[in-house]
């Protein structure tokens, strides 16, 4: 049985949907899977722009794209995801990957917020192409999950379904709030 854990699940759409070689970003980079993952995707004609606030996230993904020779097709941004567009020009992303929550192993104390979250996601819209898709891994546990999911999730809603298709799912069958991955679809 292949491997059901939210990234992997949302790597197998992404795969599924977006031409190799394209313009992705990693909205949320952590530790550096999602844009390992897009860098491999990119190619060598492809480009990924990746963001965090925090230091210790870009010198792990650095660390990580160094080890797998694909640290050239990365631009590695300490800034927060609300700010993208400042990077970034309308209409040109073919994918924007964004998980939701705190760095793993990091301070539970900074942690993405609800407010910054929506405007990340809005302004990510305004970013992808026609025919482009967002994933978002959606963690709600902790101190202030729970209301960014609510409000993520509210904004979702609104969207309007002749310019953009939303699929929220569920690990319906898993205790303890498990994520929660959702895609978004520009449509053409």
């Amino acid at each position: 049985m292949r491997n059901l854990q939210i990234t992997h699940w949302c790597h197998e759409i992404i795969c599924s949907q977006a031409p190799k070689g394209g313009f992705y970003i990693d909205a949320t980079m952590g530790k550096g899977n999602d844009t390992l993952f897009l860098c491999n995707l990119a190619g060598e004609s492809g480009h990924v722009l990746a963001f965090d606030i925090q230091k210790e996230a870009l010198r792990m993904t650095e660390a990580l794209l160094l080890s797998q020779g694909v640290r050239e097709r990365a631009e590695l941004i300490l800034d927060g995801h609300e700010n993208m567009g400042r990077y970034a020009k309308p209409e040109t992303a073919d994918v924007i990957c964004f998980n939701f929550g705190y760095l793993p192993g990091g301070d539970h104390r900074i942690a993405t917020a609800a407010d910054t979250s929506v405007e990340a996601v809005r302004e990510g819209l305004g970013i992808l192409k026609r025919g482009g898709m967002m994933s978002l891994c959606i963690y709600h546990g902790g101190d202030t999950g729970f209301e960014e999911k609510q409000k993520l999730l509210e904004y979702l809603k609104k969207l309007k379904a002749q310019e953009y298709t939303v699929i929220v799912n569920e690990y319906y069958n898993r205790g303890n709030h498990p994520p929660m991955p959702v895609f978004v679809f520009k449509n053409i």
